[in-house]
């Protein structure tokens, strides 16, 4: 067995801001904002208590429970620690209670998806034993790492992602998979390390490091050298041989786990360190890209990568700008990196993609971002005149339309599919209550003490209240995009609503202090986890 790391920790470099002292009136914004964001947590807190309670969602229209992850309380887990955060004891009790009556045992008849059972259940039960120090959320812990860890019982280690936990009860022989997503395989080294530190058990840290070396191993040897591809074969060990190339979908928390590892142990594992530099030089250079916009706005959007065969010789690498909700988390990656390893170049990135994303909410009609959209890159990333006829053209094309066609019939095209100026296509018009645009505002917040970002959070928080609120709790909804009324709800309410959005809506307007960058690291469903320190 392969053990955690050992030994001193190193005094890596500071990465919150120091916050000036605030006037009375801004304390007092500040707290009116605070809780009304609390106000909104509890409002859906109490909903899900009174309809869904222990069942994975609840569904915010009709009133339904739903179980997409297991059956065993995904919504209660992952607002575990936003009710201690948000200071809410009696219902975090509560709810602690309920959840050590979970029972892991009792599987479900689909497959087990490991890396969403890491990262909501595991995750939710280690942030809660690091903030309260109750023994049963670390034995609940162990329970699910128990569980997940019997899906690396195979010949090679590398584990079943999509786990037939039934199939391994019944003892039949299990491998791992020809194709595996990249982020499912790659998000599991914050909560695996985490556990085995907190136990003493070497097991989970073992399981994940033999993970990490294959990474590291084939770093240079995939089709863009750097970076992995979406979809990686884990029954052969070959990590390079597929032509996807992303921070966004299949990819981004691998990606996002490098430099919070590194935080995590303390500096002592400096592979991580490594990783992250190795993979983030190449996405620079090939996933990132300026936008043309109507207003020039110097910003970054991260793209999607397509490295082809022909002959079996490569192609160059061809970037599609095709950006996701998904991927705003990279702003704050980029930041917390740059912090890391003391690369002012890297938080300045992170600042950049940061406010694309926030360009995105701004620009779109109901002041909230699609789930996905194109842009058209700036043929110079120094100077982006704005050409309205090459956005038209670039518009039409997209659509699959004349791209020549007269403007003013180009012009209705375009209102007819609601297509802002700055966007050339919107295939996903969706908003899904997801995270990861406040994630990296919180981020970029507490790491340069921007003073325009907590009235940016508070506008994104305002869009999507007003939009998405129900009789009950707040909905997805089918489209955003819209111009008129409210958006069509889809009767759902991920678990991450409560457990990551709302968390860093109310964050964002908390005592810099209060889970400091500095003394924890957050998983990719925002469970902050403790740092090693001196």
């Amino acid at each position: 067995m392969r053990k955690p790391p050992s030994g001193h920790p190193l005094t890596l470099p500071k990465v919150q801001t120091s916050f000036p002292p605030e006037s009375d009136s801004a304390r007092e914004l500040r707290l009116k904002r605070r809780d009304a964001v609390r106000d909104a947590f509890r409002r859906c807190w109490t909903s899900y208590r009174k309809y869904a309670w222990m069942s994975d969602e609840l569904r915010p229209v009709s009133g339904k429970r739903h179980d997409p992850f297991g059956a065993w309380g995904a919504t209660l887990v992952d607002s575990l620690d936003t009710l201690w955060i948000m200071g809410l004891k009696d219902e975090f009790y509560e709810a602690v209670a309920a959840a050590a009556t979970i029972n892991f045992d009792k599987v479900p008849p689909a497959d087990v998806n490991v890396f969403e059972t890491n990262i909501r259940y595991l995750g939710g039960f280690l942030a809660a034993y690091d903030l309260s120090g109750d023994q049963r959320m670390l034995i609940k812990a162990r329970e699910v790492g128990e569980l997940l860890y019997a899906a690396f019982d195979t010949p090679n280690r590398m584990p079943v992602t999509r786990w037939p936990a039934w199939s391994a009860n019944w003892n039949k022989e299990q491998t791992a998979s020809h194709h595996v997503v990249l982020a499912e395989i790659g998000t599991l080294t914050l909560e695996f390390t985490r556990l085995s530190m907190l136990t003493g058990d070497p097991k989970w840290f073992d399981a994940v490091d033999r993970i990490t070396e294959v990474f590291k191993a084939q770093q240079q040897d995939t089709r863009l050298p750097g970076m992995w591809p979406a979809i990686v074969n884990a029954k052969d060990l070959n990590f390079g041989d597929h032509p996807d190339y992303t921070l966004g979908a299949l990819a981004d928390s691998l990606y996002e786990y490098f430099p919070k590892t590194h935080a995590l142990v303390g500096g002592l594992l400096p592979v991580y360190e490594e990783l992250y530099k190795s993979s983030m030089e190449t996405a620079i250079r090939y996933n990132l890209f300026r936008p043309m916009l109507p207003d020039e706005k110097d910003v970054l959007i991260s793209g999607h990568v397509y490295v082809g065969k022909h002959d079996d010789k490569l192609k160059e690498p061809l970037l599609r700008p095709e950006a996701q909700h998904l991927v705003c988390f990279a702003g704050g990656m980029f930041a917390l990196g740059g912090r890391l390893i003391q690369n002012d170049t890297h938080v300045k990135i992170g600042e950049k993609l940061m406010d694309g994303c926030v360009w995105t909410y701004r620009n779109m009609p109901l002041g909230i971002m699609p789930e996905t959209f194109h842009m058209l890159p700036c043929d110079s990333a120094d100077k982006c005149p704005w050409d309205e006829d090459k956005w038209r053209r670039a518009v039409l094309k997209k659509a699959g339309l004349n791209p020549n066609m007269d403007a003013k019939e180009a012009d209705a095209e375009i209102a007819k599919r609601r297509i802002p100026k700055g966007f050339t296509a919107i295939p996903d018009p969706r908003y899904i209550l997801r995270p990861e645009a406040i994630e990296s505002v919180f981020i970029l917040y507490r790491i340069t003490g921007r003073e325009d970002l907590p009235d940016t959070a508070w506008k994104m928080f305002e869009a999507v209240q007003e939009n998405t609120k129900t009789d009950l709790a707040n909905s997805a909804v089918k489209d955003i995009s819209i111009t008129e009324g409210k958006p069509e709800p889809e009767d759902s309410m991920e678990s991450f609503w409560l457990g990551e959005t709302l968390k860093y809506f109310y964050l964002m307007f908390s005592e810099p202090d209060l889970i400091s960058l500095d003394e924890y690291v957050f998983n990719t469903e925002a469970h902050p986890l403790k740092r090693l320190l001196p």
